[in-house]
């Protein structure tokens, strides 16, 4: 069983930047691949970003690219989400996961793939 703790969110303007973290505990960190999601009140849960188990793909919705960077440090077992140009829009709670398969090739958006979610972080970006 994997551990994921986020961290990073809060209150900024928009046109800010924040930087959340999802620090990962439990397995070989290294042999998954990662994602960021996001949920905003009344709204189903969204695909943000994903990167493979090495970092070499990375994948993004089209509302972030450009503004968002997803990073891994296999060192440290976490995973980056660099959040600049912040919108009112990317309001919501984000959920970093992990992969339910080891060493996949490419990066899979869809959440039914990743086993394991973190609790979540909330980020709000006011007008």
């Amino acid at each position: 069983q994997v551990q994921l703790v986020e961290s990073g969110g809060g209150l900024v303007q928009a046109g800010g930047s924040l930087r959340l973290s999802c620090a990962t505990s439990g397995r070989t960190f290294s042999n998954y691949g990662m994602g960021w999601f996001r949920q905003a009140p009344g709204k189903e849960r969204q695909f943000v970003a994903g990167i493979t188990w090495s970092g070499a793909r990375t994948y993004y919705t089209d509302s972030v690219k450009g503004r968002f960077t997803i990073s891994r440090d296999n060192a440290k077992n976490t995973v980056y989400l660099q959040m600049n140009s912040l919108k009112p829009e990317d309001t919501a709670v984000y959920y970093c996961a992990a992969d339910a398969l080891t060493l996949r090739s490419r990066v899979t958006t869809a959440a039914p793939d990743f086993g394991s979610w973190g609790q979540g972080t909330q980020v709000t970006v006011s007008s």
